[in-house]
C-alpha cells in the first residue's frame, strides 16, 4: 500500500492492520472490481481462487490482490482458513467476491475488534437469501446470540480466526457457534445488500448442515 493510500484509507480508519480474505470460484467477471472496493479499507487482499476454472485469478492480481490458489475445488470453507493461515495482520475480514457485500463499510466491521469492544463483528444482512439460511440461524440460536450466522462479511482478530475448526458443509450457525465456545464476543452492525448478477440455486448442502449445527450446539452445552 502507498504512503498517499494509507492517508485517504484504512489508517484514518482504525489503528491496527488489516487482512482481507476474499474466497472466489469462477468470478472473473466480478472480482476485479470487489477488490479495488475492498483495497481502499485494508493492509492486504488475499483472494483464494478455488481452482476455477475461468480467469478468475488472473482478474484478481491484476486489480492488486495477493492470490492463493486451490490444487483442487475444495469449498469455501477450506478457502477461508487457508487465507486464515496466510494472514499476518492483527484482524482479518471475510467478504465474498461477488461484491454483495458493501466493501465500504470494512471499517464498521473493523472499528470494535480494533478497539478490543469485539472478538468479531459481523454485517447482518438486510436480509436472508436462502430460507434454509434462516432455518440454520434459528437452530444455531438455541446455542446463544449467534445473530445472522451466515453472513459472509465478518471482521474478527487474526488469532481467533487462526484457532477455528470450522467442520461443516458450509459457515451457517458453526463460524458463529465456534467463536462463542471459545469465548469470543460477537457484534453486529447492519449491511445493505448491494446488486448481483449471481444465480441462487437451491443449496442442498444446508440439508447436510444441519447434523453439524446440531454438533456443535452440544459442544458447546459441554464446553459450558
Amino acid at each position: 500500500m502507498q504512503p498517499d493510500q494509507r492517508q485517504s484509507g484504512k489508517k484514518t480508519q482504525y489503528d491496527c492492520s488489516v487482512t482481507a480474505v476474499i474466497p472466489a470460484y469462477n468470478e472473473e467477471d466480478r472480482v476485479a472490481e470487489t477488490v479495488r472496493a475492498v483495497k481502499k479499507h485494508v493492509d492486504t487482499v488475499l483472494v483464494i481462487d478455488d481452482a476455477s476454472s475461468d480467469a478468475t485469478g488472473e482478474q484478481a492480481s491484476a486489480a492488486g490482490a495477493t492470490v492463493l490458489t486451490q490444487d483442487t475445488n475444495q469449498g469455501y470453507i477450506a478457502a477461508i482458513k487457508r487465507g486464515f493461515a496466510a494472514a499476518e495482520t492483527t484482524v482479518v475480514v471475510t467478504i465474498d467476491a461477488d461484491g454483495e457485500f458493501p466493501a465500504g463499510q470494512i471499517p464498521d466491521l473493523v472499528g470494535p475488534v480494533c478497539r478490543g469492544e469485539a472478538d468479531m463483528v459481523q454485517g447482518c444482512r438486510d436480509r436472508t437469501v436462502r430460507p434454509s439460511e434462516q432455518f440454520l440461524t434459528w437452530l444455531a440460536r438455541w446455542g446463544g446470540p449467534v445473530g445472522d450466522s451466515g453472513t459472509g462479511f465478518r471482521a474478527l482478530r487474526t488469532e481467533l480466526a487462526q484457532s477455528l475448526d470450522l467442520n461443516g458443509a458450509c459457515i451457517c450457525g458453526i463460524f458463529s457457534l465456534e467463536v462463542l465456545r471459545r469465548g469470543g464476543r460477537i457484534a453486529e452492525v447492519p449491511v445493505q445488500l448491494q446488486h448481483s448478477d449471481e444465480p441462487r440455486s437451491i443449496a442442498w448442502f444446508h440439508l447436510r448442515q444441519v447434523f453439524y449445527v446440531g454438533a456443535a450446539l452440544v459442544q458447546n452445552v459441554f464446553s459450558s
